[in-house]
């Protein structure tokens, strides 16, 4: 009971396993963190999906008892550990697609927002109902993906949203029945982990460190990342495979 982690080729799976809803630990953040920090040394791997296990929760957020049971001292040190789970998976070498096969809840949604894509079922809800424990939630995550005013809203309610107000919102990229949303999904991750190993690693690095820039200085540095990836013999590869019409081969240099 926690995190599992799975290989299918250059796709790893990382799913949260905390019965009955997945709400997570201290302990559950600290061993999610670690696994993100990890990834770039599983070899072969390309591209990681974050889902959660079961049909009744994607992530039903931070474990109420074991919160009750934590003191005002405790806050601080608590909250280290929660911001280096997320840093870790944001900061991930490698890409990340959140699968949310149900509600997902406080921490549940944030989660899903620092991955780089997000895909759900048609079921899923996602909520920060924070404000019902005493607690302040992840907007500065979700504030990165969501309008003010409905991010205040949520918060000051406590109410979810579903699955299809978020992606009208763009939130959640693609929607899919249960059934076929982990089916889908694989099939995404099995595509991106086909691109370019050292491609995926440095435009992942462009992508972060541009997000907050003004566009001219933004676009200055993803150019000098472009220069940086032109270096590399796949970057060569992959021009000659376009232009010889054939599958590249990667040699990771």
């Amino acid at each position: 009971m926690g995190i599992d982690i799975s290989f299918d080729g250059k796709v790893a799976e990382i799913t949260i396993d905390v019965p009955p809803v997945n709400a997570i630990t201290l302990a559950n953040y600290a061993e999610i963190g670690a696994a993100f920090d990890a990834a770039d040394t599983w070899e072969g791997v390309n591209c990681i999906l974050f889902t959660g296990a079961g049909s009744r929760a994607f992530c039903a957020g931070l474990d109420l008892k074991e919160f009750l049971a934590a003191t005002v001292a405790d806050d601080p040190s608590r909250a280290r550990v929660v911001r280096r789970c997320f840093t870790s998976i944001r900061d991930c070498a490698l890409p990340t697609v959140a699968v949310v096969n149900g509600p997902a809840l406080g921490a549940g949604t944030v989660l899903a927002s620092v991955c780089d894509i997000r895909l759900a079922a048609t079921t899923a809800t996602f909520g920060t109902p924070e404000i019902n424990v005493g607690r302040c939630g992840g907007a500065a995550h979700m504030g990165r993906h969501l309008p003010q005013g409905l991010l205040r809203k949520m918060f000051f309610t406590g109410e979810p949203i579903s699955a299809t107000e978020a992606h009208h919102f763009g939130f959640i990229q693609d929607l899919y029945a249960p059934n076929e949303l982990l089916p889908q999904a694989r099939a995404l991750a099995a595509k991106i982990a086909e691109k370019s190993p050292l491609g995926l690693r440095i435009g992942k690095q462009s992508l972060n460190q541009i997000e907050f820039l003004p566009v001219d200085e933004g676009y200055r540095i993803e150019q000098q990342f472009s220069t940086q990836l032109m270096r590399t013999e796949d970057a060569r590869e992959a021009t000659a495979a376009v232009v010889e019409k054939r599958k590249p081969v990667w040699k990771g240099r």
